[in-house]
């Protein structure tokens, strides 16, 4: 059926790679999931459903977005079964670690995705997942607040399970199973926002081990040499004038 918007969700009957939506409840052991056949992008959903009180751990699924959504306002149309196209809202305690959440999702996310790719997970700050050379995942996290306070967090998710056409993107092994790929990936998500503080010495350490971009030539967010990140998720670049943390932008390295 169609919603007022005009996006396409699913009904009961309806169901993701086999799976109706209250299977997928049972499965993921989630308070609820909504299906969507088309939808403009699954963080818009996410948000509307909270906004109407939906619980922590709702998850939003589109078999189609014709405006994902990724930093700096970069849209893009994500094609039908091509890939995992989602949100999960949460209700984090601890609002200072939402400065982490992106990375902590990443560290989390590629741990489960190794199984299904040919080598090791890499990360990219702030919040892409690749496959040697080729971006295999993107990470977007959207928080709400009122009055300082903060109401929820949606934790948007693309995941190829082919390369986009005409770019040079990376993907699961063919006859990959979304739903078992979804088995490993929501309980890492909900981990990941769960957790409180800046990043754990462990985790820094694990991510410099997946660090696409350390000992590289950066143009972006500043002129310089990758170091790695801090414990509250900044960017090191070595320049010039010294060590010079980023805390916003994308990094964009030279050979890019």
């Amino acid at each position: 059926m169609v919603d007022q918007r005009g996006e396409g969700r699913l009904g009961a009957n309806d169901t993701y790679d086999g799976r109706a939506g209250a299977a997928l409840v049972q499965l993921l052991d989630l308070p609820r999931v909504e299906l969507f056949d088309s939808v403009g992008s699954t963080l818009d959903a996410a948000h509307a459903l909270a906004t109407s009180g939906a619980p922590a751990g709702t998850l939003v699924l589109a078999e189609h977005q014709t405006a994902g959504r990724g930093r700096g306002g970069r849209s893009w149309t994500s094609a039908p079964g091509a890939g995992i196209w989602l949100t999960i809202l949460e209700r984090p305690r601890d609002a200072a670690a939402l400065e982490v959440l992106s990375l902590r999702v990443g560290l989390k996310v590629a741990r489960a995705l190794d199984r299904w790719t040919a080598t090791p997970v890499r990360l990219k700050w702030p919040n892409d997942l690749y496959v040697g050379a080729a971006k295999l995942a993107g990470i977007l996290v959207e928080a709400r607040w009122r009055e300082q306070q903060l109401e929820w967090a949606a934790i948007g998710l693309g995941v190829n399970l082919r390369p986009p056409a005409g770019l040079a993107g990376a993907a699961l092994r063919p006859n990959t199973s979304r739903v078992q790929v979804l088995a490993e990936i929501i309980p890492a998500i909900r981990a990941a926002a769960a957790a409180v503080g800046p990043l754990t010495e462990r985790e820094l350490a694990e991510f410099a081990a997946r660090d696409l971009a350390v000992g590289r030539r950066c143009r972006e967010p500043v002129s310089g040499t990758v170091v790695g990140i801090d414990a509250h998720g900044s960017l090191l670049v070595s320049t010039a004038e010294g060590t010079v943390p980023c805390r916003s932008g994308s990094l964009v390295l030279e050979e890019e």
